[in-house]
């Protein structure tokens, strides 16, 4: 398979099996979606080259590993220059508690996907943020409760997506 070539359906299949399970074996992929097993692991490696797979790991249990407080952050950058937005993202970047940082339009800049173990040491990290130069405001959404956790929409095949 070429780099730009489009997903079909057994792309599809195996994506949304792995989205189930990372540590599928081979043998059982094949078995799931149609395939014997050195066509489907030619596919797979074609499918993590190609860039639509990223990552395969496992999904922690937050609260299990002593992380009781999840929160998303809200940060308003002093200025929207692309050297402000750098340092910032650099110095997020080297924050462990931070599990995402995604940049967004609005009254914010950007949401930071972030974990404590207590309120104390969230208040800690607010006070990080807070000590950011280009940081000027922070709004923080203490998370209550967890109602989704879905794997990705798959679209309907061939879908050639173009990533810039």
């Amino acid at each position: 398979m070429t780099d730009d070539e489009p997903l079909d359906q057994i792309d599809l299949k195996i994506l949304a099996e792995l989205q189930k399970d990372g540590r599928i074996r081979n043998n059982e992929l094949a078995e799931r979606v149609g395939l014997s097993q050195p066509p489907c692991l030619r596919r797979m490696k074609s499918l993590r080259r190609r860039g639509y797979i990223r990552a395969i790991r496992a999904s922690l249990d937050e609260r299990r590993l002593g992380f009781e407080v999840t929160s998303f952050v809200l940060i308003q950058l002093k200025s929207q220059a692309r050297a402000a937005v750098q340092a910032f993202e650099a110095k997020v970047a080297a924050l462990p508690h931070v599990q995402q940082c995604s940049q967004i339009s609005g009254d914010a800049d950007f949401m930071l996907k972030c974990l404590a173990t207590n309120v104390e040491a969230m208040h800690r990290q607010l006070l990080q943020f807070a000590a950011i130069p280009e940081v000027q405001t922070i709004r923080t959404y203490p998370v209550l409760g967890l109602s989704k956790d879905a794997p990705l929409p798959l679209p309907d095949a061939p879908y050639p997506r173009q990533v810039d």
